[in-house]
């Protein structure tokens, strides 16, 4: 189906704001570490179904009131960037601006939406262009979309600004929707994980000049935060079930059985492989591991590079694994360092898509958002402003679709013509489809 076709699936759009029920405060701001400046051109996008049981009864005015409590724990998602006048830093002002609510309906059931097998799809689910800027003193940090199918299935749909946190970050936020829908009263009064205004965390002074290998530079964006890309970007998805799961692990493990590789690490090395395959080996000797450290949320990722020196098409998918899973070279600490010296003087620096990317998301809660006590039927995340290498990421499986239950979704965002090639060699690997 064309993207025209499908978009107009998606009608009747309406915007609103939702702001905090109570007043944060005058001199409230949440200081961006040089860890969310390293994310300042890169979005998260989540979409989670649910079917008719799950929200009957509900209206969009009974989905955005509980947000006005939710808000008031998580005021900074509410405001606005602006910029030091002592230096030009980036900032949160948590001036109670608000998320943007948008409204719309669609034309298909979940179950046909489901049918439908391009992932670009699920764009018109949520505020996909999402960017902050040029009129950054005015960009919401957090779109929401309510969008209501024929059957009386909903789509919650959420564009939030890496700047506020990562994946784990946006899903904290998300789950403690089902509660305040709910009506509980015992949510925190200030969510724990959210990051506060102390946490700009000065590095030590750099003592060598080395720059990270996982870090991608453009010229200067200024006030409009946006990645431009050199090629249309497009997103594949794939479910790699449990049975396909087993049995990939089983053939890279090889003899040693008794040392595993672990899940994230084989679906990585098939992919780096494969891609290297489609490309013909070239460019693809580093790639870029993005992991979450559980000691901390906001943006408290491990970022690390791995370096192959053997011709990676050519590889045991074995060889690749071991080498995302021992020589990972954590590079966290230069791009703290680089971000703190540099930063918006000469250039601007992006993370996904500087090179080849995997993102593991396996740990990430993306089942936690109830309604009535039911999760979602299907729940998806990508990530918008990814560079011209691009990402792969790995999520958890679907835990409640038809059969289709456990495994892993596995979200690829390429340049769109290196796409049908490289369905064609993971076909050939997992006996498996893009959904």
């Amino acid at each position: 189906m064309e993207s025209s076709d499908v978009a107009n699936l998606v009608y009747d759009h309406r915007l609103s704001s939702v702001v905090p029920a109570t007043i944060t405060g005058e001199d409230k701001v949440l200081n961006l570490t040089n860890a969310d400046l390293a994310m300042k051109l890169h979005y998260l996008r989540g979409v989670y179904l649910f079917r008719s049981e799950a929200v009957d009864g509900l209206n969009t005015g009974d989905l955005k009131s509980p947000m006005f409590r939710l808000l008031a724990d998580f005021y900074p998602a509410a405001g606005r960037i602006r910029r030091s006048p002592e230096d030009g830093r980036p900032f949160v002002k948590c001036n109670d601006s608000g998320v943007r609510i948008v409204e719309a309906k669609c034309s298909k059931t979940i179950d046909e939406w489901l049918d439908m097998s391009d992932q670009s799809e699920y764009e018109h689910l949520l505020h996909h262009d999402q960017v902050l800027g040029p009129d950054l003193g005015f960009s919401p940090l957090v779109f929401i979309q309510f969008t209501w199918f024929k059957c009386g299935g909903l789509s919650i749909g959420i564009s939030w600004a890496h700047v506020l946190g990562d994946a784990f970050s946006l899903s904290d936020f998300v789950n403690m929707y089902g509660p305040a829908i709910a009506g509980r009263r015992d949510l925190p009064p200030k969510h724990p994980d959210m990051p506060t205004a102390d946490n700009h965390n000065c590095p030590k002074p750099r003592t060598q000049k080395l720059f990270p290998f996982s870090l991608g530079t453009v010229g200067p964006v200024g006030d409009h935060w946006k990645l431009t890309n050199t090629c249309k970007m497009a997103t594949q998805s794939y479910h790699i079930t449990e049975k396909q799961l087993n049995a990939l692990i089983f053939k890279v493990s090889g003899l040693k059985q008794s040392a595993k590789v672990k899940a994230f690490e084989a679906i990585s090395a098939l992919f780096w492989k494969s891609l290297a395959k489609v490309k013909e080996g070239s460019g693809l000797e580093t790639v870029t591991i993005v992991k979450n450290d559980f000691h901390s949320r906001g943006n408290g990722q491990v970022i690390s590079a791995v370096k192959a020196e053997m011709r990676v098409s050519e590889a045991e998918v074995l060889e690749l694994a071991n080498l995302i899973g021992e020589k990972a070279v954590d590079e966290t600490g230069i791009i703290d360092e680089t971000m703190e010296e540099e930063n918006g003087k000469s250039a601007d620096f992006f993370v996904y898509g500087a090179n080849l990317t995997f993102v593991n998301l396996e740990e990430v809660n993306i089942y936690g958002l109830e309604m009535k006590g039911q999760k979602p039927i299907f729940a998806n995340c990508t990530i918008g402003g990814v560079g011209d290498e691009g990402a792969v990421l790995v999520l958890p499986g679907p835990e409640n679709l038809k059969g289709k239950e456990g495994g892993r979704i596995v979200n690829v965002i390429l340049p769109e013509h290196l796409l049908g090639k490289l369905k064609n060699e993971i076909s050939k690997e997992l006996g498996t489809s893009p959904n």
